[in-house]
């Protein structure tokens, strides 16, 4: 089993002994998600990266990643499968030689 199966796996044995299930339709999951990412956003709010507290982005990005899985649990994706692909067709807009070392949108290249 593959570490983010593994991960799913847990997931979905706390959410169902917890009867969650019913809580856990694709808008609310997507709902949670964007709020966790509020909640890591807020772990620099006003500060320099680097003051961030470590504990605080390890324990919102947790959850950012936990309900991210369960969504993509939710429409039988395959984690590793659409994250690969994502970074096949970034290669495609943001070729190395007209991206390297900039920050700008594909569009702008």
């Amino acid at each position: 089993m593959s570490d983010i199966k593994e991960i799913i796996a847990a997931l979905l044995k706390f959410r169902n002994e917890r009867d969650w299930e019913q809580f856990h339709n694709s808008k609310d999951l997507a709902v949670a998600l964007n709020i966790e990412a509020g909640e890591l956003l807020e772990s620099f709010l006003w500060k320099s990266h680097e003051e961030a507290s470590k504990e605080k982005v390890q324990e919102e990005l947790a959850d950012v990643f936990a309900y991210a899985f369960l969504l993509a649990d939710k429409y039988n994706l395959d984690v590793k499968d659409i994250v690969l692909d994502k970074i096949r067709k970034n290669g495609e807009k943001y070729p190395v030689e007209k991206a390297k070392g900039t920050a700008k949108k594909y569009n702008e290249l």
